[in-house]
């Protein structure tokens, strides 16, 4: 059975965008294989179970292909399967963020028109008085 390096999979598997921020994520405790903490050198296999934690968010992956290349989105996604409680929790997150930026305050986009200017005027004039 044939295995490859952590850091060159997530790499492969379009987790990171490079070998170096794999080999960080994986140094700096972000990545664990079969919920252990490995270093960048660590052989991964098919059958596998990862833990990545990127950006805020958690995947947890079974291995099921290897690469040594970087592949194309599509054949990366074939490199492993997500767990269904990773998707779900995922995507609870991300409805969650979605809600929270729509009940969060409206900020005003670009400059204040004339009627703006005319109210903050207004507005500051009163103070003087």
């Amino acid at each position: 059975m044939e295995k490859i390096r952590i850091d060159i999979w997530l790499w492969a598997a379009r987790f990171f965008k490079t070998r170096a921020l794999a080999s960080q994520a994986v140094s700096g405790g972000k990545v664990h294989l079969n919920g252990e903490r490995v270093k960048p050198a660590r052989l991964v296999g098919p059958d596998d179970r990862l833990e990545i934690h990127k950006g805020g968010l958690e995947f947890v992956v079974l291995v099921r292909g290897l690469s040594r290349q970087r592949l194309s989105a599509p054949k990366a996604a074939e490199l492993y399967e997500e767990t269904p409680a990773s998707l779900a929790a995922r995507q609870a997150a991300s409805e969650e963020r979605r809600l929270f930026r729509q009940a969060g305050p409206q900020l005003p986009v670009g400059r204040p028109g004339k009627r703006d200017r005319r109210l903050i005027k207004k507005f500051i004039r009163k103070d003087e008085l």
